[in-house]
Parts: structure tokens; C-alpha cells; sequence
């Protein structure tokens, strides 16, 4: 590859997990790996994929039909299946005080204006929904401006049980809500299957501490429209970029590059990784993330999970390179969350910009810029560089209690753990 910007334009093409266009990303980003070994004569340094599967279904009808219209409409995979007329009720955001006078619902489809949080999903089971629609986009938004995907029904809402899903625009939902549209005729028929998807690994042997390791990732697939140039091509591409650095210059520490597949499905590929590979974890100290990187409008981001003496490292390291960033604790929505989980402290490293989108058909090549890109990685390389040949690691492997009870919430563990406690208060008032 020449620039940065021309990998991400040879990686910008639909690619969902489990698909065969996620492959072809995959045999992309092995085919640079290897080369980079090559040119800076290491050939023993090569990637490998690491294959897993995830789940999945093949839609054989989807429709929504009201007033002897079709509407445009995008299924929830793995949702269960449905063919019947409905009665349709709009529910806001189906807080609890918005079922209080309501009884069954097993005739009635519920229109919500997005389904987040598990307590929705719940009350949804317990009052028997027929079906649930989930608007998508603005009200001045074509169907096709409207993005329209499918997307798979997440696992911890399907503990709870199964409700056949539906996603429509915005423009529709709000038409059958001001012409108090009474019923709707709902068809999804689905087969659930599980695919391949896989991971790709290369490691990079530390020249003196190998057994304390550093871990890069960045995730490769896409949703299933736009061509993912923003989200992720550039990550991945800025992965390749520090690896070619890396490769030729190899630290003292061992660096383990990861591309992830299928992490639009719900970080499925570094849930993966770490699931078949935590005999190994206790060797990795440290997590930097890339997603999102290199928009020609914006400012770099890095959002910081870990202590606050990590927070107040990247704040001098920042000054110190004079580079520019926004920075935000938290628990980083992408592939270094797994590795937190198990109490590794993280950077998620990119670049935002309010004049693009992601997961939508805007997400496109106009938007990235090819020096944006390599000064994210330029900072990233010098980082890197820096934690990698330290005498002591700056950092502590480590994860506070408040990163602790947001990483429960984010992987909804924090439900699972006021039912258990339910559970627990019913158990002693017998």
C-alpha cells in the first residue's frame, strides 16, 4: 500500500460478519500483514486468522403492511417468526408508568421509538407482545435515507425470550401514528444458522520482556450498508500502519495485533478472542484500541478505561507531543471492552467528527482524510513505542471499582444481578 487512505478506499466495501465480503477484508488485511514481514525481512513474522462462529438467520420474508401498503421495513434476526394482523399501539419509550393500565398484548404489535435497555424488553415478554417496531432515522428521511438494516435480536435481551422484530423509518411510524392506524399485517419467517467469521492475529515478539505483552485492535466489518469507510475501514487500516512500523522495529515488549471480525454484531470477535484465549490474558498488561480514525473534519478522541493515573498520564503524554485530543473516562462501545472486562486498562484512539455517520449509506470515503489518518497514527506509533520499551510499564494492570460496575452494566450483568438478588429477598420471605 502506498498511503493509508488507499487501504481504507480497498477496504471500503459492505462487509458483515459472518459473510463472505468479511472474508474478503480478512484475506486483505492478511495479504498486507504478510507482505509487511517480507519487506522488513521477517517472514517468520506472519498473521494467522482465528476462525469462531456467530449467530445468525437467513430471512426468508419480511413485510409490514398497513392500509394495503407495504412499508419499508428491516427485520430483527433471530427474533422468532410471525404472519398475522395486529393490533398496533404506539408506545413512547415503554417506560413502566406507560403499561400501568395495560393488560395483554398478545394481539397487538408495539411501535417504540428504539429499544436500548433490557426493563423495555421485559415488560415487552411479560405482556405477552405480539410483535415490536422500532422506528429508525428523521421524519424528512426517505426509507432509503433512512439506513434500514437487520440486525440481530442481542443475547441478553433473548434470555428474556423471543418477540418477532421489525425496523421502520421514522417517516413511516410517525404516518401510522397521526393517521391512528389501528392494525398492521406483520410476516417475518427466518431460519436461525450460525456462521464463520474469524479474527486475525499477528504477533510481534518483544526483544527482552516478551512475557509482558501489549494488545492493538481494531475491527474490520461493517453494517450491512454504506461502505463502512469511517467505521471501520480506517481503524483497520491504521492497525496496518502501526504494524508495518512495528514489524521493522520490534520493542521490548511483545505486541499482539488483533483485527476483529463481527464486533457491529456485538463484539462478537474479541468476545471470541479472549473467550479462547484466557490462559494467555495474565501476559497482557495493557489494550489500545482503534476505531474510527482519520476524518478530514473533526478532533482526535481517546477514551480512557482504566484509573486515574491513566487519565492523567495520556493528559501529560498529550501535552508533552503536542497533540490535540478530547478526552473521556469511560468504558469505550468497541473491541477493547472485552479486555477490560477481564482487567486490562485500555485507550480507544480515533477521531470524531459531527459532519459524517456512521452505520448508515453516508458512511463513505469523502469524509476521510489521508493526513488525518496518519497523524492518529504517527501519535499512536510514538505511544506505543514509548509504553513498549519502558523500564517499568507507566501504567498499572488494573480496573477500578466505578470502571468495574460500568463494564457490569455495559455487558448487562448489573440485571442478571438485581434478579439473582429478587431471587434471593422471594427465597427468604417464603
Amino acid at each position: 500500500m502506498e498511503t493509508l487512505l488507499e487501504l481504507v478506499e480497498e477496504l471500503s466495501f459492505t462487509r458483515v460478519g459472518g459473510s463472505d465480503k468479511e472474508r474478503a477484508a480478512a484475506e486483505i488485511i492478511l495479504r498486507e500483514i504478510n507482505l509487511a514481514g517480507r519487506e522488513a525481512g521477517e517472514s517468520n513474522i506472519c498473521g494467522e486468522f482465528m476462525p469462531f462462529h456467530i449467530p445468525s438467520a437467513n430471512v426468508k420474508k419480511c413485510s409490514v403492511m398497513a392500509q394495503e401498503r407495504e412499508i419499508p421495513s428491516a427485520p430483527y434476526l433471530c427474533s422468532g417468526n410471525i404472519d398475522r394482523e395486529c393490533k398496533l399501539l404506539y408506545l413512547d419509550d415503554a417506560l413502566e408508568i406507560d403499561f400501568a393500565e395495560i393488560g395483554d398484548l398478545s394481539d397487538t404489535a408495539v411501535l417504540l421509538n428504539n429499544l436500548v435497555e433490557e426493563d423495555v424488553f421485559k415488560r415487552l415478554i411479560e405482556h405477552h407482545v405480539a410483535a415490536f417496531l422500532v422506528l429508525q432515522g428523521k421524519y424528512y428521511y426517505s426509507a432509503g435515507e433512512a439506513s434500514l438494516y437487520s440486525r440481530r435480536l442481542r443475547s441478553h435481551f433473548a434470555r428474556n425470550g423471543k418477540i418477532p422484530g421489525f425496523i421502520i423509518s421514522a417517516a413511516d411510524a410517525m404516518a401510522l401514528v397521526k393517521q391512528e392506524v389501528e392494525s398492521i399485517h406483520l410476516v417475518l419467517e427466518q431460519e436461525e444458522v450460525e456462521r464463520d467469521s474469524q479474527n486475525i492475529l499477528s504477533v510481534i515478539e518483544g526483544t527482552q520482556k516478551k512475557e509482558e505483552e501489549i494488545v492493538l485492535t481494531a475491527h474490520y466489518d461493517s453494517v450491512p450498508l454504506g461502505t463502512g469507510s469511517w467505521d471501520n475501514a480506517t481503524g483497520a487500516a491504521a492497525l496496518l500502519g502501526i504494524y508495518r512500523y512495528f514489524v521493522a522495529n520490534p520493542p521490548k515488549r511483545t505486541l499482539r495485533f488483533l483485527w476483529c471480525g463481527s464486533e457491529e454484531m456485538g463484539l462478537l470477535g474479541s468476545k471470541a478472542y479472549v473467550e479462547q484465549n484466557e490462559n494467555t490474558l495474565e501476559r497482557i498488561k495493557f489494550c489500545f484500541n482503534f476505531d474510527m480514525c482519520g476524518t478530514a473534519l473533526g478532533a482526535n478522541r481517546i477514551i480512557i478505561t482504566g484509573n486515574k493515573e491513566l487519565e492523567t498520564f495520556v493528559d501529560h503524554y498529550c501535552k508533552l507531543s503536542g497533540y490535540s485530543a478530547r478526552t473521556k473516562q469511560g468504558v469505550h462501545s468497541s473491541d477493547s471492552a472485552p479486555f477490560c472486562d477481564k482487567g486490562i486498562p485500555a485507550l480507544g484512539l480515533g477521531r470524531g467528527t459531527g459532519t459524517a455517520e456512521i452505520h448508515t449509506i453516508h458512511d463513505l470515503i469523502p469524509t476521510i482524510s489521508n493526513k488525518a489518518l496518519q497523524r492518529n497514527v504517527d501519535f499512536a506509533v510514538h505511544m506505543i513505542e514509548d509504553m513498549a520499551n519502558a523500564a517499568i510499564l507507566p501504567i498499572k494492570r488494573e480496573m477500578p471499582e466505578e470502571r468495574k460496575k460500568e463494564l457490569d452494566k455495559y455487558f448487562h450483568r448489573d440485571t442478571e444481578k438485581k434478579d439473582e438478588e429478587k431471587t434471593e429477598k422471594a427465597k427468604m420471605e417464603v
